[in-house]
């Protein structure tokens, strides 16, 4: 079971993969066009679905359920979008322009919300790795519902130019586990610490800290975008992910889990 699990991202990828590739083939052979919705959804869905699956995976201590997953990724994402939309339309309204830096904020901000009401109202999710799965489907719910958009833009643009979506599609397919993803995965893990260690210590300081790096790489993506500074920004930002994870895989984590929330 334990194995099954740890590859069930692989089996997410090729299937989504192959349905998308299914869905393309059809709408070239028969020019549907009400086959688009369903391209751009499997085309935007797939990477985020499979990252969280892999993350899902990982020699974790988990207490939350697929389902409540799935919620998050949806409710998460939804109320992500829509919330990062007013608060940026907003800014635009009173600053004219929009800075970088008032984009990563509230986006970030926006899709903590779900993960943060979950851990208010449900106190058995208390782990720092459930913070960190929960906030890693907010990202991807949020993820995917921004590739669709541009996907969309571009779609009527281009006036239905296929290659062109297929482009966005797979560009920002690829790049979502180490943007959206892993920057909300990290702050709502810290959250979770924080939370868990009743804002006491350092880890009320961890959580501002890393809140503030990922508003910060957000920021460097969207001000600085280029193909070397994405790589970077990549590495980066999936290293720091990969370090949340080890250090919350660690013993030391795994007896503060069975002893339960520890104040400092």
């Amino acid at each position: 079971m334990g194995r099954a699990r740890r590859w069930s991202w692989v089996l997410v990828l090729l299937v989504g993969a192959a349905l998308f590739e299914l869905v393309r083939r059809s709408i070239v052979t028969t020019g549907n066009p009400n086959l688009v919705p369903s391209l751009i959804l499997l085309g935007a869905a797939v990477v985020p679905a499979a990252f969280v699956a892999f993350i899902a995976g990982r020699r974790l201590v988990f207490d939350v359920g697929a389902g409540t997953v799935a919620l998050t990724g949806l409710i998460g994402g939804v109320v992500g979008v829509v919330t990062a939309g007013f608060l940026e339309y907003n800014t635009l309204r009173r600053l004219g322009t929009l800075p970088m830096t008032g984009v990563g904020l509230s986006e970030e901000f926006a899709k903590l919300l779900v993960p943060a009401a979950l851990f208010l109202l449900v106190r058995r999710y208390a782990h720092p790795a459930d913070g960190l799965l929960l906030g890693v489907a907010s990202g991807a719910g949020f993820a995917i519902l921004e590739t669709m958009g541009y996907a969309f833009v571009v779609l009527l643009q281009s006036k239905g130019n296929l290659a062109v979506v297929d482009n966005v599609l797979f560009v920002r397919g690829i790049l979502s586990p180490a943007a959206h993803m892993a920057w909300t995965g990290i702050a709502a893990a810290a959250l979770w610490d924080a939370g868990a260690h009743r804002w006491r210590g350092a880890s009320a300081l961890r959580f501002v800290g890393a809140f503030l790096v990922v508003v910060a790489l957000h920021t460097a993506w969207d001000a600085l975008g280029s193909t070397v500074v994405y790589v970077v920004l990549s590495l980066v930002s999936l290293v720091l992910l990969a370090v949340v994870s080890h250090h919350l895989a660690s013993p030391h984590r795994r007896e503060d889990r069975a002893l339960g929330p520890v104040a400092v």
